[in-house]
């Protein structure tokens, strides 16, 4: 298949990869933006389910709208080849991250899960399975910030597109029941999420390589190797996720990724910092800070908050010097002698006063009378 100049109204640019279907980078001629271009190939073209499997990717993939998962702005046929525009994301895909040790400490790996885990919770709330989930589906864009991605096996509610005795998906991220052919319920995405999160954590993962058969003998058969896992000392509520996640039986692991982000929101705050190597248990509750014996502390963790006022012990003091009997009077009184500015004083000076006046009037009255 040559590399197409042209599809629709967009003009390509530049082939990234695939097999059954192709992808582009590719420039929408009217809106001017860059977009993933994904053309079926001439050997999917080929295979009526392949073709049908496409569709239903595109048919999926639209409806679904999520910050963790790569949009689909359209799809439809040039020249009778079926074809999806996607957003296009610059990046890497998780499992080159992986393998090139670009996902820092334990902290930031666990944050890419926990986003993985709320896309795949968003899709089953949608009724949609996504039975495919590995690392080579998942991308990193340049912040940072994980994005599902590739519907091409999922499976919506009342949809069968698998041929009996045949069974889609990466092996080493199968369930038992898919290796089985069983119908599959969100707990196989479960199990795919746990196979995930352990090779996140080790940078390996847990099911060793070989032929088809021996992969899904391991599968249906042996217990998975923690070893390397408990190696490395995460939070042991990590492990045990872990383990839960990927037991072989569907009604043994959590029902849905529901209750896999809690937990993992809970670790993330358990973590000391970017500590990688400590265990710690799933807090219940985040307790009230603890004040350190050590007094000496950085000027930047002094609280905020108003400190307590702490009052002095009081202090016997003498009692207050009584005021002299002269103090306050008029200005006109001070000039009485020492004895009468008393308080007894000023009453036998009023009472004379008094009767001065009554002499005074009664003298009056006589003197009037007599003229």
């Amino acid at each position: 298949m040559e590399n197409p100049t042209r599809v629709g109204k967009y003009d390509v640019e530049k082939y990234l990869g695939g097999s059954m279907a192709r992808v582009y980078r590719a420039k929408d001629s009217v809106l001017g933006r860059r977009v993933a271009l994904k053309i079926l190939s001439e050997s999917g073209m080929a295979d009526p389910e392949a073709k049908q499997r496409f569709l239903q990717e595109a048919r999926v993939a639209s409806s679904i709208r999520h910050e963790n998962i790569v949009g689909v702005y359209d799809f439809g046929e040039d020249q009778g080849r079926p074809y999806i525009v996607m957003e296009f994301v610059e990046g890497e895909s998780l499992r080159d991250a992986i393998r090139n040790n670009h996902l820092g400490d334990l902290r930031s790996r666990l944050k890419i899960a926990l986003a993985i885990a709320g896309a795949v919770d968003h899709i089953h709330t949608r009724k949609i399975i996504h039975r495919d989930l590995k690392p080579d589906n998942i991308h990193i864009n340049a912040e940072g910030k994980a994005l599902l991605m590739d519907f091409g096996i999922a499976k919506a509610e009342g949809v069968q597109l698998t041929k009996v005795g045949f069974t889609l998906g990466t092996p080493y991220y199968m369930p038992p029941e898919q290796v089985l052919g069983k119908p599959l319920t969100p707990q196989a995405d479960v199990y795919a999420f746990g196979i995930l999160m352990y090779e996140l954590v080790t940078g390996m993962r847990p099911v060793k390589d070989g032929s088809v058969d021996e992969i899904f003998q391991a599968i249906l058969t042996e217990p998975l190797n923690m070893e390397p896992l408990k190696a490395l000392n995460p939070p042991q509520a990590l492990t045990s996720l872990i383990e839960r996640c990927t037991a072989k039986q569907a009604d043994r692991r959590p029902p849905g990724l529901g209750e896999v982000r809690a937990i993992l929101q809970a670790v993330l705050q358990g973590l000391p910092g970017a500590s990688q190597g400590v265990s710690l248990p799933i807090p219940q509750a985040i307790p009230p800070a603890v004040p350190q014996a050590n007094p000496q502390r950085r000027q930047t963790d002094v609280p905020r908050s108003t400190p307590p006022v702490i009052a002095p012990a009081p202090v016997a003091s003498a009692p207050p010097k009584p005021k002299a009997a002269s103090e306050g009077l008029p200005q006109f009184l001070e000039m009485l002698p020492a004895g009468l500015r008393t308080q007894t004083g000023l009453m036998l000076l009023s009472c004379s006063a008094v009767l001065v006046v009554v002499a005074l009037l009664v003298g009056i009255l006589k003197l009037t009378d007599a003229l």
